[in-house]
């Protein structure tokens, strides 16, 4: 069995997403054979004139979203995290939208059922929108690796800010 911290899921690194959206047009192509964002399992935000991410599912040990469906529509793969959705119970009722606190959870336009990330379990190369990001903003991680790679970027920030104040103090 998988532990939890040992699933991987797709993040993004912000310094380096541009807002391009190749991320949302792989997914779509991949899952719905056609190039339109809206029925892509990522989605590339804005934050601010400089600052863009790609969201998608980070497949939660215990996810909101299982939690709050009404129907029972949405259930999770014991080893890799995936959330399932059993589209004959969806109703559409986005319970499960307004329950994931980072915006993994989306409407199919057409079909009028709920959708995520499931990370391309089908696919032989993994998430196609890590193949195809242009800048390698995103990658395909575990939680620990995630967090290692944060400790690394604080200590960074840590010894330049005590550089910067050596040299104020000279």
């Amino acid at each position: 069995m998988v532990r939890p911290q040992d699933r991987k899921f797709v993040t993004a690194d912000p310094e380096k997403c541009i807002g391009c959206t190749v991320c949302e047009y792989a997914c779509s192509m991949t899952k719905e054979k056609t190039y339109n964002p809206t029925k892509s399992r990522i989605r590339a935000l804005r934050l601010g004139p400089l600052v863009n991410l790609a969201i998608t599912c980070r497949h939660c040990e215990d996810p909101a979203c299982v939690a709050a469906c009404p129907r029972n529509a949405l259930s999770q793969e014991e080893n890799t995290g995936i959330i399932i959705v059993d589209a004959e119970a969806c109703d559409g009722c986005a319970w499960c939208i307004s329950a994931c606190q980072f915006g993994a959870m989306m409407m199919h336009p057409e079909k009028k059922v709920v959708f995520t990330c499931d990370s391309c379990k089908n696919e032989p190369d993994g998430p196609q929108c890590v193949k195809w990001c242009p800048e390698e903003a995103l990658t395909f991680v575990t939680s620990d690796v995630l967090a290692q790679k944060a400790r690394i970027s604080a200590v960074k920030n840590l010894f330049q800010e005590a550089k910067e104040k050596k040299a104020e103090s000279k």
